[in-house]
């Protein structure tokens, strides 16, 4: 389960304006590289919505059958907010929800029948 946590609205280079979600994943325990001990942490992803912005703030709070897992994808540059390095990262969080994707694969689109 993930849980509605934040909404941001997101303007878009064209100029049009949509809100996403900010949902977190439950507690997971992690072992430091440098302590060797462990320590606990939540993922965050964003998702993309067609809401409004009081739709999305009346959704925060609520819980989502799914997780939040690490993705790869194309190479991105991120600074570290603590220290103002900027690092090379090729992944990142997204929301999951294997059980909806494989029901919706399974179902034939009216789009796809034409």
């Amino acid at each position: 389960m993930v849980r509605v946590i934040d909404y941001k609205t997101i303007k878009t280079e064209t100029g049009k304006e949509f809100s996403m979600l900010v949902v977190q994943g439950g507690i997971e325990p992690l072992v430091s590289n440098k302590t060797g001990k462990i320590y606990l942490t939540m993922r965050k992803a964003n998702i993309s919505t067609t809401f409004d912005a009081a739709s999305c703030k009346s959704l925060v709070g609520t819980e989502l059958p799914g997780k939040v897992e690490k993705m790869e994808c194309e190479p991105y540059e991120y600074t570290v907010k603590e220290t103002g390095e900027i690092i090379t990262l090729k992944h990142n969080w997204q929301y999951v929800d294997e059980d909806f994707m494989n029901v919706n694969s399974q179902v034939i689109h009216k789009e796809l029948v034409n």
